[in-house]
């Protein structure tokens, strides 16, 4: 992976809050959720950035990729350029 959505950067733009309110147990407080699982749990924790990043969009906020590996140096991709590669994520269907 040499592209990739920086949640915490997307959440602080997105929100307007500062990066010391961009950790994830705080990021689930603020938008009135609680950590689900154990804390510090690979999948527990992606589980969990999961379900802020699904709020993010409920929200309207626009993913887009927004770091990348460059020549073995981490680079911020602007939010203002074209889209690259895989179109924009959408919500979840769930099936009634």
């Amino acid at each position: 992976a040499k592209k990739w959505i920086n949640i915490r950067k997307s959440y602080g733009n997105f929100y307007k809050v500062p990066r010391n309110q961009t950790k994830l147990a705080i990021m689930l407080e603020n938008l009135g959720m609680s950590y689900d699982g154990r804390p510090h749990s690979g999948l527990d924790d992606s589980k969990n950035i999961a379900r802020i990043a699904i709020r993010m969009l409920q929200d309207g906020c626009d993913l887009r990729v927004n770091e990348r590996i460059h020549g073995g140096q981490l680079m911020t991709v602007s939010s203002l350029g074209p889209l690259e590669g895989a179109p924009a994520p959408q919500m979840p269907r769930y099936r009634n």
